[in-house]
């Protein structure tokens, strides 16, 4: 098909969404280690995770085999309020670099929420409601996650408890007021409201906090209420099984242009946009079917890839969840209080550390301010105000486009630009007013991290 007939936004119509996910781990050689119980050391049950996690969800985050999951009527009814999501050929952002690249992005910030979150919170939501739960509990860092699932808890008439990165709930006063708004209850973390919290504090007084203590104090609370189950945006494989819905309506968008993406960027914290968005492609490549550079790019200030080990360790701080095996920077490390707070996790998933442990795609880490230009430039030429944790993919994007250039080779990038940052203005203030500063963990802060992971047997 000509070039000139590529449009700027490439939509799909409903009938062409998909009506099943897929599950990346069915077309793994090497599968993700599993979650192991901390006390047992033993991999944890369906009946083990029961009282943490919903049934259906526990299905879902055990399934290795099914390479497809059928996405329920009442799932599919709700993304279309907001899906299928545009795919938009950056011409703007090509002619002001003047690179021979095509550059693209999947830009999942066209809902309420502001981000991708609400395609994997919509779906905890509903198989907690029908399990009869009366809420759920969770953690936030930048507070997309926990705005998508209080959004989702309002549509199914379920409490929803969000515990966020105290952080992020004093740099962005409005996003906690949209979670209050469609009536969650939002608590600064580490708090005094749990026994975890506490001892956090007491460990690190004055901490700004981190996902890892956030999601300690919300499992805490779950599994004391009765009638309450514990939600997660990131990290686990059922979420990213609920996000391939990015890459499978990116695949099906391309292909109806003849459109063969060369590389595919992504940002990473835990994983659910990363994992989400690569997910087709990279079954064609698990497969053999094609071949494709596949791209993380997390923050310099929590590189969990780039710095991190592969090992055992817990998912949060308050070491009371299940051992995964990922790339981890210690579960007890704090990383600074950066503004892509979304992103601020000492681990990432281990359906993507196992891809990266066996070669299937690369890691960069990249520096606040130099996301921040990059952030700055895209606004400017594309007219979206990108999130902070978006434009880690966008720095890297540009990155590769201007090598095009020197090089003279057309290559076609492809990038998943997660959300809007419209509660970020905190964080672009800094930027345009020069305050903005990049910390950096020293090798010495990583290890005596690193230090403290959990004995575990091979």
């Amino acid at each position: 098909m000509s070039e000139q007939k590529v449009p700027y936004k490439i939509y799909l119509n409903e009938n062409e969404m998909p009506k099943e996910w897929y599950n990346l781990r069915a077309d793994m050689k090497n599968k993700p280690a599993p979650l192991l119980n901390p006390g047992t050391g033993k991999p944890m049950t369906a009946e083990e995770l029961a009282p943490v996690f919903c049934e259906e969800l526990v299905a879902q985050e055990l399934d290795e085999t099914t390479p497809f999951i059928e996405i329920p009527e009442e799932i599919r009814s709700f993304y279309k309020m907001y899906r299928p999501s545009p795919l938009v050929r950056a011409y703007c952002l090509e002619e002001k670099l003047q690179t021979p690249a095509k550059i693209y992005y999947k830009f999942e910030g066209n809902n309420t929420s502001g981000s991708h979150k609400l395609n994997s919170a919509i779906a905890q939501a509903y198989y907690a409601k029908k399990q009869g739960l009366k809420g759920v509990t969770t953690e936030t860092g930048a507070g997309q996650w926990g705005t998508a699932l209080s959004m989702a808890c309002s549509y199914f008439d379920l409490d929803c408890k969000v515990y966020m990165v105290k952080v992020s709930y004093e740099q962005k006063p409005f996003r906690r007021e949209v979670m209050r708004t469609y009536g969650a209850s939002v608590v600064p973390s580490p708090s005094e409201t749990t026994e975890v919290g506490k001892r956090i504090l007491a460990e690190h007084p004055g901490t700004g906090g981190s996902l890892g203590c956030a999601i300690s104090e919300a499992v805490e609370v779950a599994t004391s209420l009765p009638g309450y189950r514990y939600v997660l945006g990131s990290v686990l494989n059922q979420v990213l099984l609920h996000q391939s819905v990015i890459g499978l309506e990116t695949k099906i968008a391309l292909d109806k242009y003849g459109i063969k993406p060369d590389m595919i960027i992504g940002c990473a914290g835990g994983g659910s946009n990363l994992g989400g968005l690569i997910a087709p492609f990279m079954g064609e490549k698990l497969r053999g079917e094609a071949d494709y550079r596949i791209i993380a790019v997390e923050p310099a200030s929590c590189p969990s890839f780039t710095r991190g080990t592969y090992a055992y360790d817990f998912c949060d701080t308050g070491m009371i969840c299940p051992l995964a095996k990922m790339y981890t920077l210690g579960s007890s490390f704090m990383p600074s209080p950066n503004h892509a707070g979304g992103l601020r996790f000492h681990g990432m998933s281990s359906t993507l550390s196992q891809l990266y442990h066996d070669g299937y795609m690369e890691a960069v880490s990249v520096e606040q301010t130099e996301v921040f230009e990059a952030a700055t430039q895209f606004a400017r030429i594309e007219g979206i105000l990108p999130a902070p944790e978006s434009s880690h993919a966008i720095r890297v994007a540009i990155n590769e486009a201007l090598k095009c250039k020197e090089t003279g080779e057309e290559k076609t990038i492809v990038f998943g630009l997660t959300g809007t940052g419209y509660f970020d203005l905190y964080a672009y203030a800094n930027y345009n007013d020069g305050t903005m500063t990049d910390e950096i963990p020293t090798d010495e802060q990583i290890a005596a991290s690193i230090a403290k992971l959990p004995k575990v047997e091979a």
